[in-house]
């Protein structure tokens, strides 16, 4: 059976209405970054505004030698002094997105949790690559720590999250927290996260459509992350999380993929070794799902039944209920 033929129906009707070229050249990567803004734009258009949360642009020293990085930071308004916190690192490969994009779900957690949501604007690669932008995430957190009194955060539970290569970025920062010791993470949210550089699972080879998220994508994304070529033997666990041979002591896991994700297989393995590690972790795979399946159709049941499931996640982790 073959990819399309597996895919959830609505999410086969929608993906068959997008062109069949390559959406996204990332050879071309200026032009790919203008395309998926675009594409991203478009797709928010027409969802609702989000009321009863406010956001300001704030600025965290860099990591040394580098500049500050933006973080902008959503509270939901009429809400207790001392609430949670999450630390959001968008998606985009590790080479595309920004914060704008991520706007509206920033707003939508911030209100539904009941939590602060702070917002990395990481330097992104070729330009910028590893450990650039894991490091950027890195200045973030700590920041974020440092201001728990004027921002109204409880330091005792902070999360860190991210989709896509944001996900990679918040598993490798979960890796890095734990090493050096500084700050303390009370949960990570690793959405389809971007973890193996190596792309030598059978999902990577089985995902070829150039709609989706491919292993041409993410070769070259992989490649302009490491700074060469993806699979080498030295790389280091907090760029390529599926790298590390020690999971244990790291904060606990939620880990949501479609099963036809690039990612599916790098993904299960991932939750299978930290829960080997001792370390809570959930995991859920969505059938007939293909990367960013949310974000393209968020009006399907798969999407609904995701959404609803991540919520529930962190409200679990960050207040202690459920629903």
């Amino acid at each position: 059976m073959n990819f399309i033929e597996q895919l959830d129906p609505e999410l086969k009707d929608m993906l068959e209405k997008l062109p069949s070229d390559r959406p996204l050249d990332l050879t071309e990567i200026s032009a790919a970054r203008v395309k998926m803004k675009k594409m991203v734009t478009a797709m928010l258009a027409s969802l609702p505004a989000v009321e009863g949360v406010s956001s300001q642009d704030r600025l965290a020293p860099g990591p040394q030698g580098s500049p500050d990085v933006r973080v902008r930071v959503y509270r939901p308004n009429d809400q207790p002094s001392k609430l949670p916190a999450m630390l959001w690192i968008h998606g985009g490969g590790y080479v595309m997105g920004d914060i704008e994009q991520d706007d509206r779900l920033m707003k939508q957690i911030a209100k539904r949790i009941g939590c602060v949501a702070a917002s990395v604007d990481y330097r992104l690669a070729p330009e910028h690559s590893f450990p650039a932008p894991v490091e950027d995430c890195y200045a973030a957190l700590k920041w974020l720590f440092a201001n728990v009194d004027e921002l109204g955060v409880d330091p005792s539970r902070i999360a860190i999250g991210g989709a896509s290569g944001g996900g990679g970025l918040a598993a490798g920062l979960a890796l890095l927290t734990r090493d050096r010791g500084e700050v303390k993470v009370a949960f990570q949210l690793l959405i389809y996260p971007m973890i193996d550089d190596r792309n030598v699972t059978p999902a990577s080879h089985a995902i070829t459509d150039p709609r989706v998220w491919n292993r041409e994508s993410n070769r070259v994304a992989w490649k302009y992350y490491l700074g060469r070529d993806g699979g080498g033997a030295d790389v280091s666990p907090y760029a390529a999380a599926a790298r590390a041979t020690d999971l244990t002591n790291l904060p606990p896991a939620y880990i949501p993929v479609g099963a036809l994700d690039l990612f599916a297989d790098e993904n299960i393995e991932y939750a299978q070794r930290l829960i080997q590690a001792g370390v809570p972790t959930e995991l859920h795979v969505y059938p007939g799902a293909f990367h960013g399946f949310d974000l393209f159709a968020p009006s399907a049941m798969v999407s609904k039944r995701f959404k609803a499931d991540r919520e529930d996640a962190l409200k679990r982790a960050l207040q202690g209920r459920k629903g």
